[in-house]
């Protein structure tokens, strides 16, 4: 077989091998391939237990890759792999990302500017409202709306998103070719007009119950930061924002009605720690979002302020690592990551892997760092 990417959709079919131990298959194999190909000896030397080593031999005895790979592109659908220059540079961050994703419809670089907003499935006017808001705003300032397709708050926030002309992104708890809920089937069709449909569950997998707070992690992966607008204390919504925390982004919640059921969720998240979210243009703000849109034009190569010149002259051919940048600039965490992806949307700087930058390429003859205009104060 010619395309890599067969081994890892077999390894995704594999139960009881994850990210980690798929991980320990290519540092002990080198590459999937030959991970596919390895005798029992080997796997067991690899780590693997009975069980695992029994459902592998089992599969490849089993499945034709080819078939299921000409299955896959017979549908349209597009397979990213941790390999692929394409896959989501935010989920790669987290811990143990998802080895391969299905998508229907492609990711822009513009996805990288998102928001995930998510709640309860039994959504009041109140939320519809707040989430209608959320939405179109997000979009209007050109920022991709994540959430995971489901009834209520997640299906109003992809609306409102699409309405206002922006960008969406839709996770699901089964195959991306099994939408769930059925109803949503021509919502999902807008979406992926207008974004993309992903997952991390092989094709034909069913909506299982189960399936669903695992691909939470995929929807606060993909996002600069999560926001819950609606959620009783046992909701979905409550996993995604935990798993948000974990992995080091915002969480925000919409207070509520401390009677209304509904408003449970955000309102003890926001004892918890949680940002208050009372306008949209606090989130953006304070994630350093305001104006994206105007910032994506922006292809010059000479740095727009003090703080992308103190960056732009930290960084040069060798990699660094974002810790090691913020040490030097003496800058927050969150505004230094904030600036360089801006750098680097500019052309200014690259990330190549691990949140390791360099400085992309020279600035022109006129550029001496510190010395521009800055504009009025």
């Amino acid at each position: 077989m010619s395309d890599q990417k067969c081994y890892w959709i077999g390894f995704n079919l594999v139960k009881g091998i994850g990210a980690a131990r798929l991980r320990a298959l290519m540092d002990a194999f080198g590459d999937v391939e030959t991970a596919w190909q390895a005798s029992e000896d080997d796997l067991r030397a690899a780590g693997l237990n009975a069980r695992i080593i029994e459902n592998l031999v089992q599969l490849r005895a089993d499945l034709d890759l080819e078939l299921v790979w000409e299955r896959i592109q017979s549908q349209g659908i597009h397979v990213l792999t941790w390999q692929d220059p394409d896959y989501p540079r935010r989920l790669l961050e987290i811990d143990q990302p998802p080895p391969v994703l299905y998508m229907l419809s492609e990711l822009l670089e513009a996805d990288e500017w998102s928001i995930a907003v998510v709640g309860s499935r039994r959504i009041t006017a109140y939320g519809r409202q707040v989430t209608e808001e959320i939405g179109a705003s997000l979009a209007r300032n050109g920022i991709t709306v994540v959430s995971g397709l489901a009834r209520g708050v997640d299906a109003v926030a992809h609306q409102a998103a699409l309405q206002a002309g922006g960008r969406t992104l839709a996770v699901l708890g089964s195959g991306v070719d099994r939408i769930y809920p059925p109803e949503h089937r021509n919502l999902a069709e807008q979406i992926i007009q207008q974004g993309a449909i992903l997952s991390d569950y092989a094709l034909g997998t069913p909506p299982d119950a189960a399936n669903f707070p695992p691909r939470n992690r995929i929807i606060s992966g993909l996002a600069r930061a999560t926001v819950v607008v609606e959620a009783g204390e046992r909701s979905g919504a409550l996993i995604t924002a935990g798993f948000a925390a974990e992995q080091g982004r915002e969480v925000f919640a919409v207070p509520g009605n401390i009677y209304a059921p509904q408003s449970k969720g955000p309102n003890h998240l926001i004892l918890e720690g949680a940002r208050p979210l009372l306008d949209v243009k606090d989130l953006l703000e304070i994630l350093d979002m305001v104006s994206i849109g105007e910032f994506r034009q922006a292809r010059t190569v000479l740095p727009a302020d003090a703080v992308e010149a103190q960056l732009f002259s930290i960084l040069g051919r060798e990699p660094l690592h974002v810790d090691e940048i913020r040490s030097r600039a003496n800058m927050p965490i969150e505004k230094v990551s904030a600036v360089l992806t801006l750098m680097e949307l500019k052309g200014m700087v690259r990330q190549v892997g691990g949140m390791h930058y360099v400085a992309a390429r020279e600035t022109g003859p006129d550029y001496v760092a510190g010395n521009y205009e800055t504009g009025d104060e």
